[in-house]
């Protein structure tokens, strides 16, 4: 028995008629005209990747944490418009957020 054939056992075992929840990002943000600022910070002596100058809800900052951190593979915080990432992820934070439609002003990058 190969892994198609678990696999395909593993289907049959599905509940049928029930569709998992596909969440969809339009890819525009929607309350944010200027531009997110990507920066290295240092906490403790140890890198963090910040994000600042969000525009909008307290829940959509949460999600677009969430997603970046996700996305990253490390913890992080989001709290009153700024985003804190451990670790040096300002490139793939940058590009991340330029997939996801907003503007990005990059700080301290090489």
């Amino acid at each position: 028995m190969d892994w198609r054939d678990k696999l395909s056992g593993l289907k049959a075992e599905l509940p049928e008629g029930e569709e998992p929840e596909v969440i969809q990002n339009e890819g525009k943000p929607k309350k944010q005209k200027d531009p997110l600022r990507v920066e290295l910070d240092k906490r403790n002596g140890k890198p963090a990747t910040l994000i600042t100058e969000f525009q909008g809800s307290d829940e959509e900052l949460k999600e677009l944490a969430r997603v970046l951190k996700l996305k990253c593979g490390a913890g992080g915080s989001s709290r009153d418009g700024e985003i804190l990432i451990q670790g040096d992820f300002r490139v793939k934070i940058a590009d991340l957020l330029a997939k996801e439609g907003y503007k990005v002003k990059k700080i301290n990058f090489k």
